[in-house]
């Protein structure tokens, strides 16, 4: 946001300039008219030349800073980056967690970094032990080192957890194998966060399709986009816990859960047949009714969403378009409306001037 208010800043600043450059040129032009009774072209010649020099200066600088500014994007792009390669190398499920963890962000109370605020021991409770994160939602340390990247590879530029996160799934997605997308910067960190939020806006593995229809449409999504972003899950798994129990699993599916008896957090549960590539498969399961959660095989169960997981598995280019699209719209997602914002200098905490805000 704030690049966007600079590039209308300079633009501003040039149609100021070429038009005193018009006066100066008209005013000239009329004295010598008064004086001698016909222009001195010489003098106007002079005056043009001027201006022309100081428009040509003008844009040389403004093409300077354009020049500094996508260096400095440039830079935090690759500091984040690195980081995401290398613990999606080491481990390749964190590049859904992360995905998953801008997600869980975005979708309570717009992009503002607020799941990554630790809880403080009875004065502060945030959205990390919220049901749908507790012991679920991961990558905090990815997000923490890639802040970190950032201060020490790009200095003087300041750049919000809650960018950190969006970069972070984008490069997720590209690494995973989906659709690469462009990361607008300028977002803002929140000083708070929302427990109650998390557990009530986030769509959850028992919701029925026109419980998940209601929670997209309150955050502008259509139908088709809705569809979409539930790709997500073609990548990464989920906790035995959450989707092998009653009210939350297909009870048809023919992929079974592999799950121990005791349903621990510790055990996983792929979520497609190919959980390590961002892929179609997600859509090609629901079609024979192998979708594990029973919110996702309901999207098969409804002409309102059944065409689009249709369309889906018939093309994969056509859902990696549309998933970026997504979640470029689901970047966008601005703060609540009076939320106090800053740019955290770590992502876990407010800054210090901020404390007496929680």
């Amino acid at each position: 946001m704030g690049f966007r208010l600079s590039h209308l800043s300079l633009a501003v600043s040039l149609v100021a300039l070429a038009l005193a450059g018009v006066a100066i040129y008209r005013n000239t032009y009329e004295a010598m008219i008064m004086n001698n009774g016909s222009p001195d072209f010489d003098l106007l010649e002079t005056g043009a030349v001027s201006i022309l020099t100081l428009n040509n200066e003008k844009r040389n600088s403004d093409k300077d800073n354009l020049n500094q500014q996508l260096s400095q994007e440039s830079c935090v792009f690759s500091a984040v980056k690195g980081v995401v390669d290398s613990a999606i190398d080491n481990e390749t499920r964190m590049g859904a967690s992360l995905i998953r963890l801008h997600f869980h962000d975005c979708f309570v109370d717009g992009c503002d970094g607020g799941i990554l605020l630790d809880d403080i021991n009875g004065t502060f409770t945030g959205e990390q032990t919220s049901p749908p994160n507790n012991n679920s939602v991961r990558g905090f340390e990815v997000i923490a080192q890639a802040k970190q990247s950032v201060i020490d590879t790009c200095p003087n530029i300041s750049v919000s957890c809650a960018d950190i996160l969006a970069i972070a799934a984008r490069d997720s997605l590209a690494k995973l194998g989906g659709q690469t997308y462009t990361v607008a910067l300028g977002r803002s960190d929140g000083t708070t966060a929302n427990f109650t939020g998390a557990l009530t806006q986030l769509p959850a593995p028992s919701d029925n399709l026109t419980v998940q229809i209601q929670k997209f449409s309150d955050k502008n999504f259509t139908v088709r986009e809705m569809v979409a972003l539930a790709g997500a899950h073609t990548v990464g798994f989920a906790r035995c816990s959450t989707v092998c129990t009653s009210g939350n699993v297909n009870s048809a599916a023919q992929l079974q859960c592999n799950c121990s008896a005791t349903l621990t957090d510790s055990d996983l549960q792929q979520l497609d047949t190919t959980p390590t590539m961002f892929d179609k498969d997600y859509y090609d399961n629901f079609n024979s009714n192998q979708g594990i959660m029973f919110s996702d095989q309901v999207l098969t169960g409804d002409a309102t969403t059944a065409g689009f997981v249709t369309d889906y598995s018939n093309d994969v280019s056509v859902f990696l378009g549309d998933f970026a699209a997504a979640m470029i719209k689901m970047g966008d997602l601005p703060p609540s409306a009076g939320a106090q914002l800053e740019i955290r200098d770590v992502c876990s905490r407010v800054n210090p001037t901020s404390v007496a805000s929680m």
